[in-house]
């Protein structure tokens, strides 16, 4: 596994001169802060060696590198799950590719459902914590202790300095912020309403099928970690209805904008 990082790492530096200080995983519908990069390079997943290719609509499957609120940075426009048959290291692979790469911390956006019955359907949350209800995690496995640990701490999976300075952003902005706990599940079905009820009732405030496995991996390898969810739909009794991909896309685009405000007024102030 680690040679196969370092080959991949070192393809990419072969293709790209820019040392990315920021590392960027966009979710579903939510491929627009690419418009705000100035970009300087793009590589197509499937160019790259030993990487998986996205395969889920509003995933286009690009790695970008460019400047963003004064910093560089590699975004993935695309990421990979586990419901597509990915193993959990796979998943988590462009992470790790990236700490070889040289970033210092990640940003991590996704959409998912709200179960606190406080939210409301196009909210932002950022993640303070999170619940791994996978099956799995991408640890599992004989350690690389050139990555890190074979025990690694999770008590502060996500940065509470950037939290806090991505609060003051939204202040100064005058845009609403909710602030929970992410449960990641495998998906593909989106949950069902008993399902919901126990999301909620684990702790967690959204619920989605991805972030989790990435989190690990980088807060593995002690990179300081940034998370955001749009809240697309609502698993709250009374509030349940059908959901489709198509859905969860529109209410992320909507809620977009906001988001990458934040996210890029944030780096200005690392």
């Amino acid at each position: 596994m680690l040679e196969q990082i370092k080959s991949t790492a070192a393809y990419i530096q072969s293709k790209v001169s820019l040392q990315p200080e920021i590392g960027i995983i966009l979710g579903t519908g939510l491929g627009g802060l690419v418009k705000e990069i100035n970009i300087k390079h793009v590589i197509p997943y499937e160019e790259i060696p030993n990487f998986p290719v996205s395969t889920v609509e509003g995933h286009s499957g690009k790695l970008i590198f460019g400047e963003l609120g004064g910093k560089n940075v590699v975004a993935m426009q695309g990421r990979f799950h586990y419901y597509e048959g990915y193993t959990m290291q796979q998943v988590a692979f462009p992470v790790r590719v990236m700490k070889f790469l040289g970033i210092q911390k990640l940003f991590v956006s996704n959409a998912s459902g709200g179960v606190n019955p406080d939210f409301s359907i196009g909210d932002l949350m950022i993640i303070n914590d999170h619940i791994n209800l996978f099956p799995s995690n991408p640890l599992i496995g004989q350690n690389i202790a050139e990555l890190g640990p074979r025990f690694p701490d999770m008590s502060e999976a996500y940065s509470k300095e950037l939290i806090a300075k991505a609060k003051k952003v939204a202040a100064a902005n005058n845009i609403k912020v909710q602030e929970g706990v992410y449960a990641g599940l495998t998906g593909p079905t989106f949950e069902t309403p008993a399902e919901y009820k126990y999301v909620h009732a684990t702790g967690a405030d959204a619920v989605g099928m991805s972030t989790v496995p990435e989190i690990i991996a980088a807060r593995h390898m002690s990179i300081p970690c940034f998370a955001m969810s749009i809240i697309t739909d609502l698993g709250v009794p009374g509030k349940i209805v059908e959901v489709t991909h198509k859905d969860v896309q529109e209410v992320a685009a909507l809620a977009e904008k906001k988001m990458t405000l934040i996210m890029k007024e944030l780096m200005k102030l690392i």
